[in-house]
């Protein structure tokens, strides 16, 4: 007996539900409150923007706990105000609306760059504090110095990267995505293997030396760097 009309909405609610039931769990992972996660990945999937009444109903939360999700999610970056306000089947006037960010890359890096003001941001002064007091000591904290100064260099470059990449644009982030999934594992290797093997100031001259090219210049000395000519030239032909 195939499902009647009725039957057949209701499915797509409760997977649409299941899914943001699930994605709250996997939020917690990434440092986002389950009940946050959960709210964003139900706005994901809905497609469209919905109120605050709406969203409490549909995940089964109190007024204060959609309130604020809603209001997590907008600090994250992970939503958005609706341009106009919405009816929601109650009476009085139209409320506010949200949408969850369509463009996943961007929520993404939104989250990458919320994560490191939260949790980076605040580590570092902590660290640079340390490594002085251990400094102040003298001779007889030498060790401990060594050892809270190499922790500092790993998290300051670790920032730095982590900085680095929630500057690009969405579209750069997503393309940069697609290129790395187009690679074979021999070819991930032997990028790994040259970039362990080439001086860091050396590898640094050369990003540098790319970015200042223009875009139709990169694909010309792309296509050269492929070309049979060139490889003889470097004796790897």
């Amino acid at each position: 007996m195939s499902p009647s009309p009725a039957d057949a909405v209701a499915v797509p609610e409760r997977i649409r539900r299941d899914f943001a039931h699930a994605w709250g769990e996997i939020g917690a992972a990434w440092g986002v409150a389950p009940s946050t996660a959960t709210v964003q990945g139900y706005l994901l999937v809905h497609g469209g923007p919905l109120t605050e009444p709406e969203v409490r109903r549909a995940l089964g939360l109190s007024h204060r706990a959609a309130s604020l999700a809603l209001a997590q999610c907008e600090e994250w970056g992970l939503v958005a105000r609706a341009d106009a306000p919405r009816r929601s089947g109650q009476r009085g006037p139209a409320a506010v609306a949200w949408e969850a960010v369509g463009d996943h890359w961007e929520w993404f890096r939104r989250v990458a760059a919320a994560r490191r003001e939260r949790e980076t941001d605040p580590v570092l002064p902590v660290i640079r504090r340390c490594v002085q007091q251990a400094r102040d000591v003298g001779p007889a904290a030498d060790d401990l110095e060594q050892r809270l100064s190499a922790l500092l260099d790993f998290v300051e470059r670790f920032d730095r990267g982590v900085e680095t990449f929630v500057r690009g644009e969405p579209a750069a982030i997503e393309r940069l995505f697609l290129a790395l999934d187009q690679l074979d594992p021999d070819s991930v290797e032997r990028l790994w293997a040259m970039i362990g093997e080439l001086d860091a100031t050396d590898l640094a001259a050369a990003l540098t030396a790319l970015g200042k090219l223009p875009v139709g210049a990169t694909r010309r000395l792309i296509a050269l760097a492929d070309s049979a000519a060139m490889r003889k030239l470097l004796g790897i032909g």
